[in-house]
């Protein structure tokens, strides 16, 4: 199997770019199925009824989020009744929408899709850990899925790796988000899962991490130069392409994947 993930999607110009390319990556890349993280992609903050439909309609299995998936409220109806719509496992309980999805290719394959988000510098969830393994225990390899990707969305590169460690041998992959930086750690853990620290965002990277930088950098500064916006530059893809052993649904490569923009294409 093949599985195609693109990193959180930044604004519009860089959610038009991914819109475009699902469908042409799908039959380049021979994907068997594609990811997208949007919590972004609603102007840098949240995602809307009418883009995640944008999404699928484009060609997108499955879409993960973040700590932005309720910066626009209307998102809560619509993600009780979209369950490609996902949101991480371990928020707070009686949290809206579903943090794991199983989907079906035309193909039969069945991958399993899970959201996590990390405790360390973030908002207040769930412990990641204790909520990963009865995740794991619900959904395993083999027996529920063919394969099984996690996005682990996280501040803290160590608690990261950590979740890695920890889902090694039970996920095909485990990828972070978040951060918006692609890392340079792609590798396969001993247990077989492949594994990436962050896949990086979709979006403009003569930024800071996305936002225009005078506003992003008054910030750091002390002196706040105006309303975060996104950076209205020309666009990267970016993300990380898996592919997993028929037989045994363990990773056995994984392609940093990154085109167009600033960054230098893989």
């Amino acid at each position: 199997m093949r599985i195609l993930f693109l990193g959180d999607v930044m604004g519009r110009a860089a959610r038009k770019l991914v819109m475009d390319n699902i469908n042409p990556l799908r039959d380049e890349l021979s994907a068997d199925f594609i990811i997208v993280n949007v919590e972004n992609s609603a102007g840098g903050f949240g995602v809307t009824p009418e883009i995640a439909d944008q999404f699928l309609a484009a060609g997108a299995d499955v879409m993960t989020t973040g700590n932005h998936v309720w910066d626009k409220r209307e998102i809560v109806n619509y993600i009780m009744k979209q369950p490609l719509l996902l949101r991480p496992y371990n928020m707070v309980e009686a949290t809206p929408g579903e943090g794991y999805v199983i989907v079906t290719n035309g193909d039969g394959k069945r991958l399993a899709v899970m959201n996590v988000i990390c405790n360390l510098f973030m908002a207040e969830n769930e412990p990641v850990f204790p909520a990963l393994d009865r995740l794991l225990d619900k959904i395993q390899l083999g027996r529920d899925a063919d394969a099984i990707f996690l996005d682990v969305h996280g501040e803290a590169t160590s608690e990261k790796t950590a979740v890695g460690f920890a889902a090694d041998g039970k996920c095909s992959a485990v990828v972070g988000t978040h951060t918006h930086i692609p890392t340079a750690d792609h590798r396969i853990l001993p247990g077989g899962t492949a594994y990436q620290t962050d896949a990086g965002m979709c979006g403009d990277y003569i930024s800071i991490i996305g936002m225009q930088p005078e506003a992003a950098l008054g910030r750091f500064k002390g002196k706040p130069a105006g309303r975060l916006e996104v950076a209205k530059g020309e666009a990267s893809l970016c993300g990380v392409i898996i592919d997993t052993d028929d037989a045994t649904g363990l990773a056995t490569a994984i392609t940093p994947f990154r085109r167009g923009g600033a960054l230098s294409s893989t």
